[in-house]
């Protein structure tokens, strides 16, 4: 399709005003009027996790998405201001004692790296299954785990318009070269595309690419339309701007130049995917949001959902039936409901997989079929995305049933399997097989392909 100034401005009378983008990271905590509203107790608790893990929000999430009469319960300030309980009694109390003794930046630096190391920066081998090797050299920005799909880090979108702080690509964020993944630009990436026909879907993700100017994300998208590349069919950009920055959509200074940069990618017949992560029906309340979703539906591009079940966010089930009912309202297809990853402020997130699973049940049990279309809960663990798909009792005993939603080996997908019940347990590798076996099905062959790696 062609652009026109009709098909950008959409069924809409409202007009929106351009915002000027303001945002605040740890080292102007204190410079937020809004949080005056909180004891100093509570503001130097803020710093002290804050110095470990990255915090950036902006001037829009603070003025449009949190209730400040309830703070701290409000879940948007939950989903992007630290909380204490983020960190470890033994974690706090180090960073804390470390900030009250005036500390160089050295010192602080130092043992927020040291801690970091706790947290597991890089779940589900992402620093060693997931990197492919050309020539026996690693492909930076690159990850491949499962043969359909290659991700790709833009350097230029590893930051993100505010930080979620249960995010599980934390170590993006904290300045730590060895931690993060990112890639300068696309000709190593369309040179491997080119030599993999199996591949038909390429995901941009960070960080958030929507973060980026169009003119550089542009040089990305176009390399992927390149003659050779016809197998890729599929281009997905993971992005939270949808309603951390909707204005990249409506009113940015190249918000059109955007949307048909958009319409050019559909007009090649690939299909264009915005995989937006929606944590709380709040975020999209806004009514600029609600244009912004128009303007990209616009262009032919589709939108879906995906957001982990988070302790303190959205852990009920009439949170995630309102919020999948609100959008499919607006032409947004749920997809994912995730399980908190093990890594960064786990701890604080969690929720136990019996109780993601019930949620899960009775939010589907109050949405229409169009809004069962969300997955889970899922874990994105080391073998493969695995969906808890239920509670059963078997010869008397109570077991989980699980399957593979994806895999590192395909015919791992779709067959099931039981796990001993546990209700404590929040993470795959917390589970042990039930009726006597020794280990899962997929065990033997994936601890083979770690022990490649090893040697």
């Amino acid at each position: 399709m062609t652009t026109t100034p009709n098909t950008l401005k959409t069924p809409a009378a409202r007009q929106f005003v351009p915002r000027k983008f303001r945002v605040f990271t740890d080292r102007q905590l204190e410079q937020i009027p809004a949080l005056a509203r909180l004891d100093a107790e509570a503001r130097f608790d803020m710093q002290v996790v804050a110095n470990v893990l990255p915090f950036r929000v902006n001037q829009y999430v603070i003025d449009e998405l949190i209730d400040w009469d309830d703070v701290p319960g409000d879940p948007i300030f939950q989903l992007t201001f630290p909380q204490r309980g983020m960190l470890g009694e033994a974690s706090f109390s180090r960073m804390a004692a470390l900030l009250r003794a005036s500390p160089s930046a050295q010192q602080i630096r130092a043992l927020a790296n040291e801690l970091r190391a706790e947290l597991n920066p890089h779940p589900a081998g992402q620093q060693t299954l997931n990197v492919p090797r050309v020539d026996g050299r690693e492909l930076p920005g690159v990850q491949h785990k499962y043969d359909e799909t290659v991700l790709f880090f833009p350097s230029q979108g590893q930051v993100c318009h505010s930080y979620c702080t249960f995010c599980f690509r934390w170590a993006q964020f904290v300045g730590d070269k060895t931690l993060r993944f990112a890639a300068a630009e696309a000709g190593e990436l369309t040179r491997y595309l080119a030599d993999h026909p199996e591949v038909t879907d390429v995901l941009l993700t960070g960080g958030d690419p929507m973060v980026m100017k169009t003119s550089n994300l542009k040089t990305y998208l176009e390399s992927l339309l390149a003659p050779g590349l016809e197998h890729i069919r599929t281009i997905r950009i993971g992005t939270k701007a949808l309603t951390y920055w909707p204005y990249r959509f409506v009113t940015d200074d190249d918000a059109d130049e955007l949307l048909r940069l958009f319409e050019r990618v559909v007009d090649s017949g690939r299909q264009l995917a915005l995989m937006t992560h929606i944590n709380h029906w709040r975020e999209l309340s806004p009514p600029i949001v609600q244009r912004a979703v128009a303007r990209i539906r616009a262009t032919g591009a589709i939108l879906r959902a995906q957001a982990p079940l988070l302790a303190h966010i959205n852990d009920d089930a009439a949170t995630w039936a309102r919020l999948w009912s609100d959008e499919v309202k607006l032409g947004i297809y749920p997809y994912y409901m995730f399980v908190e990853r093990d890594t960064g402020a786990k701890r604080y997130f969690e929720v136990p997989l019996v109780r993601a699973w019930e949620i899960y049940r009775d939010a589907m049990s109050g949405v229409s079929g169009l809004a069962r279309t969300a997955r889970g809960p899922s874990m994105s663990a080391g073998p493969g995305k695995v969906e808890v798909q239920g509670v059963a009792t078997v010869h008397g005993q109570d077991v989980f049933v699980l399957r593979f939603i994806q895999g590192r080996n395909p015919a791992w997908v779709q067959r099931p399997f039981f796990a001993r019940f546990d209700p404590e347990a929040t993470w795959l590798d917390e589970l042990e097989p039930a009726f006597g076996e020794r280990e899962f099905f997929f065990e033997p062959e994936y601890r083979a392909m770690l022990e490649r790696v090893a040697g």
